[in-house]
Order: structure tokens, then C-alpha cells, then sequence
């Protein structure tokens, strides 16, 4: 098994603030992170220095993370509530066969998935599936709302109706709550 690597032996904190750096100086300036890092560090008494490669691999990986989350706003942004709700169902299904895949590679191999990767696919499919059911809640609340507003205009143009017929204010408000569903 190979070594972990070095970012991921520091604490969590300094790994947050090493992402909000690199974002702040727009993934660039490696060379002087990386030695505000290892200074960082050193002051908290860890024993330990991280190199320029493993910042400049770790900006890459927060820069690409970046592009895709705009993209997937912008693509999602032009989107309905409905379309939304079918592309999440179209990429759990893809996450649930491409997991599959790589379970049965490594059995096949004889090997061993390590923990922190099955870990990641397991928070990956929890945080889709929890997102997918968020989706399906405001579809389904937006079907509601639409519903709601059509039986309020019926009952409107009911009531108009009733009221251009020359039949008294009571009545039109009765058959109005009949529409709606509610108790004059």
C-alpha cells in the first residue's frame, strides 16, 4: 500500500485555510504558499513539510473542482425544476454502475478498495441521493403551487360568472369555497 500522502496528514483547519489561500490568490503563487504552509506548520509543531508539487496538485484539483461546479451551476441554471430532477436520477444511476464496475475490478484482482475511497463513494451517493430528493420535494412543491393557482382563478371566474348572472355576493362566494375546497 502506498504512503499517504502529505495533505493529507495535515489537520483539516490548515488544510482549509492552504484551499482558501490558493482561491484568494487565484490558484496561483505556489511557490510562496507552499512556504507560508510549511511555516504554518512548523509554528503549530507538526513535523512535517509538504512540497511545491503536492500544492500546486492540490490548487489544480480546487481550481478544476471550481470550473466544474460553474459549469454544472450554468447547465443547471437554464434548467426547470423537472430537468433537474431527471439529470440527478441519470447521474446516480451513472455513480451506482461506474461503483459497481469498480468493486467487481477489484475483486477480480483480488484486491482491496481502501477505506478513504469508499468512504468518498459513499458520501458522494449519500449527497446525491439527499440532493435528488430535495429536488424532487421543490418539484413537487411547484406542482402543488400550480395547482393551487389554477383552482384560485377557476374560482375567481366562477365567482365573476356568478356575479354577472346577477345572483347574490353569499352564493358566489359558496360556489367559490366549493371550487377551492374550503368552508365559506
Amino acid at each position: 500500500m502506498p504512503p499517504p500522502r502529505k495533505l493529507d496528514l495535515i489537520p483539516l483547519e490548515v488544510r482549509q485555510w492552504l484551499a482558501e489561500e490558493l482561491q484568494a490568490r487565484g490558484f496561483a503563487d505556489i511557490v510562496e504558499v507552499t512556504e507560508a504552509l510549511n511555516f504554518r506548520l512548523e509554528e503549530d509543531g507538526l513535523q512535517l513539510t509538504v512540497g511545491k508539487s503536492a500544492v500546486g496538485e492540490f490548487s489544480k484539483l480546487l481550481k478544476d473542482q471550481r470550473e466544474a461546479f460553474s459549469m454544472a451551476e450554468t447547465l443547471l441554471g437554464e434548467m426547470d425544476v423537472e430537468a433537474e430532477s431527471d439529470l440527478h436520477r441519470m447521474l446516480l444511476h451513472m455513480i451506482a454502475t461506474s461503483a459497481a464496475q469498480m468493486m467487481k475490478a477489484v475483486r477480480e484482482k483480488d484486491a482491496h478498495l481502501e477505506p478513504k475511497d469508499l468512504m468518498s463513494l459513499g458520501r458522494m451517493l449519500k449527497d446525491l441521493m439527499s440532493s435528488a430528493g430535495i429536488r424532487e420535494k421543490l418539484l413537487e412543491d411547484e406542482r402543488t403551487r400550480l395547482a393551487r393557482e389554477i383552482k384560485e382563478k377557476a374560482a375567481d371566474v366562477a365567482a365573476k360568472a356568478v356575479g354577472d348572472a346577477g345572483l347574490s355576493a353569499e352564493k358566489s362566494e359558496q360556489i367559490k369555497a366549493q371550487i377551492l375546497g374550503v368552508q365559506p
